[in-house]
């Protein structure tokens, strides 16, 4: 093949690919398909888009490399014909929430720039700069809230949240557990307080002090002797509940902590500027009648609206201008209306491509951290487009992601004129539609993990359909769906809507009615969702999903079942540690929330015990958090080596085989298993461990085995390996069956939680939930649970939570899968657009009725689905 017009890439082994080569055409959309860890993005991101970043940088003086983030070197042979690559990820950056829809699009400056040169001035005032409408700027921020537009302030009802208990039995709720909390406790005795009177006995100013003093008186403390234990006096500070609250939320570097006390927090719109977070002197100024935070608050349509008569009168008067022949009748304009009109054109035509890819619903100051993945990667690609670049690599992993079937036809739209304005479009793909418009295919497989890694088929569509091994294949082309789709153990099964058909539909056990729901763009919404059963949630973006289910839903759910929203997760884990091992992850942690949705009446709670929610977000924050801490399995391999007979002799108990216990891991890599190599001009790197070479044990613990092994030879086995070798432990073999049945046979025990990506996360913590015992009716909550699947693997996850569904339990998932929703007992639909034209139901009930109502823009799409 001829080296003009493609990109040609020759031995290729980064990740799982095994000296993988394929020969890719330019100026074309190329699509990068096959089961969730095949290594398509492996091809795309970690070798194409890492070369052409890794070429650019070479042509960068070596001083300025230092403040560039570097992904370093991909393992590649050789890679010809590559042009210079823009990569559109949906990893998100570190949320801030100053960080908004208007600086990621840009669309804040030149807002900023309009109310500084075009904005309406009380009389007298001084002229800002731009910088003075910005709340992230010293010029611009309200100085009681420092731009955020939200205070923190604590009550008496916030921090004593039941007032019948005396402070011995923990009244002041919000003062800190454990031994500090009975230092408090013994401090406030000293100093004369009565601790076990009933709170709200108290006196009014002894409450007061107690709580909201910024006094820290020091006294003597003689504690009552407790048996078995010698306490000396001691100097101790009284701190009180407010000091303790503000200090810790302000200062601690622990997530944990500042999450547990923001629970005693009241957050209030700033008193000085109203939540506008501005100062008193930019919000003076106006356009069009309204101050900035009004304009920025607007959804992006109705901003593009009012900012229309001021780019059409500018194109009026350009065009009477031109028409008259005269350069100096724009000069008749003032300064200001020439500005508006330049800026008010840039807007709106900015607006339009935000628009035409389905985020006219989004505003201007919308937090970026509140936007899913795909939101945000939509954004910068509308960016993108408006660039102007030509001749560039554009590498997008799933564009499609969290998109209505409606909204995915104006995303092809936008991606076939960056295509015809000269650019090339390497996507990783799992969205069908999308699969069938492209130019050509990368299909990457068969399997996953050490099971994949090979180039299948590279060339157009068509040409796929020869090609017996894919697993793209069977979902791509008619009739193709059944043929050879196995349903073994970890199988792709036969599709849901296919096993939805032979199965019929459920009836619902019982209901639960919300009225009144108020909540974002959802106004006195009224709904009923089925118990029993499963259940689809469905709409365009932006309609109001996510809000009813995982806000709304979720937190009326919390409340009554204890105010907890349990993520999955069932071992003590090794990702934080503690001499024996046994400490928490972070990720696993029970998330707390406080019931705010607004919600008149909810009837049918007492049905639900247990609501369990499953997302797609990472097990673990740190390489040292793993799928084995996570799923709890380690926990029982720990203790088969604990007890072997030269454990045993040596007092190893099962905390020395954790590598975060000093005692049992490496200590030059401090259980790592590798070295940070810091290069100056070059981006870091990482080398195995000069002593452990990678194990991260020492060599004493590396000297006790099991059937021959080490406790890091079984890190380093698959879930299919473990399996085998493990099968007489019953503890380690449940939870890798349930592995093994969410098709993830191939995962190594250690592998980092930071290699797996969005879905390979979701289902490991549906795997932690299989194995469990579970009592009582759960409710499972789930936002787009097939985001990153591939059909196979998505086949995979539904036939596990139809299986919870058939065990009694009930299962709510916000989804775009038709095929998915086919499959579903019942259906509510929302709509009918997003934002302010969203928030409603438009059609409920089985598959078919709503795909059969005459009104929402599911119902064609369902349609094809279920005559499919």
């Amino acid at each position: 093949m001829s080296d003009e017009g493609y990109v040609r890439v020759r031995g290729a082994r980064e990740h799982n690919l095994r000296g993988a080569d394929v020969d890719i055409p330019r100026d074309a959309l190329v699509v990068f398909t096959g089961v969730s860890g095949s290594g398509k993005s492996s091809l795309a991101f970690g070798t194409l888009y890492a070369e052409a970043q890794r070429r650019y940088f070479e042509s960068v003086a070596p001083y300025a490399r230092r403040l560039i983030h570097q992904v370093g070197a991909p393992r590649v042979e050789e890679v010809t014909g590559l042009p210079p690559a823009v990569a559109l990820e949906q990893r998100r950056s570190a949320p801030t929430g100053r960080s908004s829809v208007g600086t990621v699009t840009t669309l804040s400056n030149s807002l900023r720039m309009l109310f500084s040169r075009a904005g309406s001035y009380p009389e007298g005032a001084e002229r800002l700069d731009s910088d003075a409408f910005s709340p992230n700027t010293a010029a611009g921020a309200c100085r009681e809230c420092h731009g955020l537009g939200t205070v923190h302030r604590v009550t008496e009802e916030s921090l004593v949240p039941d007032p019948s208990l005396t402070i011995r039995e923990g009244a002041i709720a919000a003062w800190p557990g454990a031994w500090l909390g009975k230092n408090l406790r013994d401090i406030t005795a000293t100093l004369g307080y009565d601790i076990d009177r009933p709170w709200r006995e108290l006196p009014q100013d002894a409450r007061d002090w107690l709580l909201f003093t910024d006094e820290q008186p020091v006294v003597t403390v003689h504690p009552v002797r407790e048996a078995g234990r010698i306490q000396r006096p001691y100097q101790g500070t009284y701190q009180s509940a407010k000091r303790y609250v503000l200090h810790t939320f302000a200062d601690t570097k622990s997530a944990t902590m500042r999450q547990r006390v923001q629970r005693y927090l009241v957050s209030a719109d700033c008193p000085v500027c109203g939540g506008r977070r501005l100062r008193p002197e930019a919000l003076a100024v106006t356009f069009e009648g309204q101050d900035i935070a009004a304009l920025a608050a607007l959804p992006l349509e109705r901003l593009a609206e009012l900012l229309r008569p001021s780019a059409e009168a500018g194109d009026a008067a350009d065009a009477a201008d031109a028409s008259a022949g005269s350069a100096g009748a724009a000069g008749e304009r003032s300064v200001e209306e020439n500005v508006a009109a330049t800026l008010a054109r840039d807007l709106v035509s900015r607006i339009e491509v935000l628009t035409e890819l389905g985020l006219g619903y989004l505003s201007a100051d919308r937090p970026t951290p509140t936007l899913s993945a795909g939101e945000l990667q939509r954004l910068r690609l509308a960016t993108q487009l408006r660039s102007g670049l030509f001749g560039v690599v554009y590498v997008l992993d799933e564009p499609s992601a969290g998109l209505h079937p409606a909204d995915t036809e104006a995303l092809l739209t936008v991606l076939d004129r960056l295509k015809a304005a000269g650019n090339s479009l390497f996507v990783v793909e799992h969205d069908m539609a999308l699969v069938r418009r492209a130019d050509w295919i990368v299909d990457v497989g068969p399997g996953a993990g050490e099971h994949g890694g090979e180039v299948l088929y590279s060339g157009p569509v068509p040409g796929l359909a020869g090609t017996e091994a894919s697993a793209t294949r069977r979902y791509l082309f008619d009739g193709a769906e059944n043929d050879g789709a196995g349903d073994d153990e970890g199988g792709a099964g036969d599709g849901s809507a296919t096993r939805a058909a032979a199965r019929g539909v459920r009836e619902p056990a019982r209901w639960l009615s919300l009225s009144g729901v108020t909540r974002h763009n959802l106004r006195g919404l009224d709904v009923d969702v089925p118990l029993g059963v499963f259940t689809a949630v469905t709409g365009v973006s932006g309609s109001g999903k996510s809000t009813l289910v995982s806000k709304v839903l979720a937190e009326i759910v919390a409340d009554r079942t204890g105010g907890a929203v349990e993520q999955p997760g069932g071992g003590a884990g090794d990702a934080v540690g503690s001499e024996d091992g046994t400490e928490e992850d972070d990720a696993q942690r029970t998330e707390r929330t406080d019931p705010e949705a607004g919600v008149a009446v909810a009837k049918g709670l007492e049905a639900i015990d247990r609501l369990v929610r499953v997302d797609q977000k990472p097990i673990g924050r740190t390489p040292r958090s793993n799928l084995a801490t996570y799923t709890g399995l380690f926990d029982a391999v720990r203790k088969v080596f604990a007890a072997t007979d030269e454990a045993r002799a040596r007092g190893y108990n099962a905390g020395r085989f954790s590598f975060n216990v000093t005692s049992g891991r490496c200590p030059t890599c401090q259980g790592e298993g590798y070295i940070a190599v810091e290069l100056l001009f070059l981006p870091g790197t990482y080398a195995p461990c000069t002593d452990c070479h990678g194990a991260r044990y020492n060599p004493e613990t590396l000297e006790i085995t099991y059937r021959g092994a080490t406790i890091a030879d079984v890190l380093e086995m698959t879930v299919d390996g473990a399996a085998e070798f493990l099968a007489d432990v019953p503890a380690a073999a449940r939870g890798l069956g349930a592995l093994r049945r969410v098709g993830l046979g191939y995962l190594r025990l250690g592998q980092p939680a930071t290699e797996l990506s969005g879905g390979e996360a979701q289902r490991i913590k549906l795997a932690s939930e299989l194995q469990r015992v579970r009592r009582g009716h759960t409710l499972y909550l789930l936002d787009e649970p097939t985001t990153g699947l591939h059909p196979a693997d998505t086949d995979v996850l539904m036939r596990e939570l139809h299986g919870l569904v058939d065990a009694g339990h009930s299962v709510v998932v916000v989804e775009h899968d038709m095929a998915v929703v086919a499959g579903a007992d019942w259906v509510v639909d929302l709509g009918p657009g997003g934002g302010e034209r969203g928030g409603r139901i438009v059609a409920s009930g089985t598959p078919a009725d709503v795909a059969y109502a005459a009104t929402g823009a599911t119902a064609p799409y369902l349609r094809a689905a279920l005559e499919d």
